[in-house]
């Protein structure tokens, strides 16, 4: 399991974000054991789950917000999602489906 915490600022209002869990594609840069097929879960501040993701494509609405930002992963089994933030602090647990186990990345990227 792979956590990763971030804030989203208070100057800014709702901000749009994409969060991504990169496994499979990441045997192109040479990481052996990469994680096959990654989840991903959004946390708020409280552990409540905001929103989640197992398969990017999975959700057409956001799969192609994902894209129209240039950020579709490159393997349909990551994980990727698009959504409004409040200002706050988050979380991203990436985990391997099935209990699947190996390398994985997480990426949050703030949206214009």
């Amino acid at each position: 399991m792979l956590i990763a915490g971030f804030i989203v600022g208070n100057n800014v209002g709702a901000a749009k974000v994409v969060v991504r869990a990169i496994g499979p594609s990441l045997a192109q840069s040479g990481i052996t054991n990469p994680l096959l097929d990654p989840t991903l879960e959004l946390h708020d501040n409280n552990g409540a789950l905001v929103i989640g993701n197992d398969n990017w494509q999975d959700n057409a609405s956001q799969a192609a917000q994902i894209s129209a930002n240039g950020l579709a992963p490159s393997n349909p089994l990551e994980s990727a999602l698009a959504t409004s933030l409040v200002p706050g602090t988050y979380t991203a647990i990436v985990a391997g489906k099935n209990r699947g186990t190996g390398v994985g990345l997480v990426e949050v990227y703030n949206l214009p």
